[in-house]
């Protein structure tokens, strides 16, 4: 991005407010509602401020720095309950003294809120094996457009009260409420992690793995496949010695040290016969290394765009293909069909990027996807559309918004549709 996004949003802030207690944040958003009614921004590490469109109109900031304390952790139970602005590294901290943790990747922990990566409902490379906040979130508490508190769900795992209300949170941007206290399942440390490497010529062989892992013995936590432009990247970013082809498949495997040596072990023989193709098992020394480049390659900054496209899986290879050849890098979640891509420096304007994501936009949204633009230049907006065509749920969401939000103040015009 051309721009710092932080900079370019505080243009639009007038204040700041940060509240020490639900209790005081709801008063606040309340006199709000009864009087000037003013655009409210939620933000916790500020590591999102690009994603969505740009604000609607001027406002304050609500920080949840302050809004950052460990409400309960029942070890016995796997769950623990947090207030929102805690930081991700933090939680993870928190949870590992029990062996326990969050299995959710999120990049930039040390300054990302859960808050905040809930709104955006942010994953990476595990999300084929442990799911996305949605699987997680067993309760949420959290102060809506009027000032209202209200909870959904709780802190046991087998309640399901209000659980469609949390899962509608999840991802809402904070249009609908600011998230305030958050409980959570927890899963078991794994033991031991390794990653499988494979390097391709062609990418009809990468669909033909991809096929063998359906009837494989093994079972990834994660399917990553990058084109050669963003395996540059991330071996660089990673700073680990492996070959790079034009199309490269990365498997992880968690369990005990045994499970996972015979899994990477199994898999490489199931494999072996695929024609034009290498395979390299990570060395166990680098493999956190290679993970944390994987998890936060997607939040890159570096580029002009990146842009997230959400596709049925079996067609994230043609997708791939037609994005390599207008030198996007590519990394894909590929067992979820989420892909992920960084146009290329020579984008220079939001003419130029238009020209890129149009056809993929097209090719996405043919089948049954979307492509949403995370990052790039706040005036790029005004020419691209950040979220494309409106899903059918859209209806659903736009009366939750009245609901909750009547006098739309939270996060002001930044999830909208051309149609709206």
């Amino acid at each position: 991005m051309s721009a710092d996004p932080i900079e370019s949003f505080s243009r639009h802030i007038a204040g700041e407010f940060a509240p020490t207690s639900a209790a005081e944040l709801s008063r606040f958003v309340g006199e709000n509602s009864h009087g000037d009614r003013q655009a409210l921004y939620p933000v916790g590490g500020r590591t999102a401020l690009h994603y969505g469109d740009p604000p609607l109109r001027d406002g304050v900031f609500v920080a949840t720095s302050e809004l950052a304390r460990v409400v309960d952790f029942a070890a016995r139970d796997m769950t623990v309950t947090v207030e929102a602005g805690i930081r991700i590294d933090e939680l993870k901290q928190l949870l590992a003294k029990e062996g326990q943790r969050l299995p959710i990747d999120i990049p930039q922990g040390h300054r990302a809120t859960l808050g905040g990566a809930l709104a955006s409902n942010t994953s990476g490379p595990g999300r084929f094996g442990y799911g996305t906040f949605r699987d997680y979130v067993i309760g949420i508490s959290a102060v809506d457009g009027q000032g209202r508190l209200f909870s959904a769900g709780g802190r046991v795992v087998k309640n399901v009260a209000g659980y469609d209300l949390c899962k509608l949170l999840i991802g809402s941007l904070g249009t609908l409420a600011i998230v305030t206290q958050v409980t959570l399942k927890t899963r078991p440390l794994a033991a031991s992690r390794g990653l499988l490497w494979l390097t391709f010529d062609q990418a009809d062989t990468v669909e033909e793995a991809l096929q063998h892992l359906l009837v494989s013995r093994t079972r990834p936590v994660s399917v990553e496949v990058l084109n050669q432009k963003a395996a540059w990247q991330i071996v660089r970013d990673a700073n680990v010695d492996l070959s790079v082809g034009p199309y490269v498949l990365c498997l992880g495997y968690e369990g005990s040290d045994r499970e996972t040596r015979w899994q990477l072990e199994t898999a490489a023989s199931e494999l072996a016969s695929l024609p034009d193709s290498q395979q390299q098992p990570v060395p166990r020394q680098h493999g956190d290394q290679l993970w944390s480049a994987l998890t936060e390659y997607q939040a890159s900054s570096d580029d002009p765009l990146t842009f997230q496209t959400s596709l049925p899986r079996s067609h994230t290879l043609k997708f791939i293909e037609h994005a390599s050849n207008e030198n996007v890098a590519v990394q894909a979640h590929a067992g979820n069909g989420i892909v992920i891509g960084h146009l290329p420096d020579s984008c220079s304007s939001a003419e130029s990027a238009a020209a890129i994501l149009a056809p993929l936009r097209t090719l996405a949204e043919a089948a049954d996807g979307s492509l949403t633009v995370l990052s790039c230049d706040e005036a790029w907006k005004q020419t691209l559309s950040v979220f494309g065509s409106a899903p059918p749920s859209w209806n659903l969401m736009r009366r939750l918004k009245q609901a909750l939000d009547p006098d739309g103040v939270l996060n002001a015009g930044r999830f909208r549709f051309p149609e709206d």
